[in-house]
């Protein structure tokens, strides 16, 4: 396996997750603010557990995967961006992409720093070794993430349902 992977831009330092970052992340999938267009309610301390162990073991099996954001001047946790292949039980298929996704803390929202995050990780994934194509899924009514695809680059390709609700996936342009 390769070294990690750690991207920095002017204002975070994206890094593979590490078993210390458990707390955080359970503070991030239990903000009801967080999981409201995800899921239907909070995750408990042992799925964010089992969340964390499937983020590292992403680098490992595919050579990508997601990254937790540091805030620079604070060295505070405050996300987790990147891709994987989740192998989603979703028509069409995702197989063979890199589905990317992204999730924040509230308090840092609409400053810039998914976006940051976002070109940061997809200018790094596109200088690997035969990346594939990008997509993500993001529910209809989650109007700041669709909003984020399209000013990152992404362009709508279908809508779909998916667990019960409706989803637009969106391709890389």
């Amino acid at each position: 396996m390769s070294a990690p992977v750690v991207i920095e831009t002017k204002r975070l330092i994206l890094r593979p997750h590490v078993a210390a970052d458990w707390d955080a992340v359970c503070a991030l999938w239990s903000n009801a603010d967080v999981i409201h267009f995800i899921s239907d309610r909070p995750f408990s301390r042992e799925e964010s557990w089992t969340k964390l162990l499937r983020y590292m073991g992403l680098w490992t099996a595919l050579g990508f995967g997601y990254f937790a954001v540091i805030d620079k001047a604070t060295q505070k946790f405050i996300g987790e961006i990147g891709l994987a292949d989740f192998h989603r039980n979703i028509t069409p298929s995702l197989e063979g992409t890199a589905e990317m996704g992204w999730v924040l803390m509230p308090d840092i929202w609409r400053k810039g720093i998914a976006s940051e995050a976002i070109m940061a990780i997809l200018e790094w994934y596109s200088q690997t070794p035969k990346p594939r194509p990008v997509t993500c899924i993001i529910d209809k009514d989650n109007v700041a993430s669709v909003n984020l695809a399209q000013k990152c680059g992404f362009q709508e390709i279908t809508r779909t349902p998916y667990k019960d609700s409706e989803t637009i996936t969106f391709r890389l342009a």
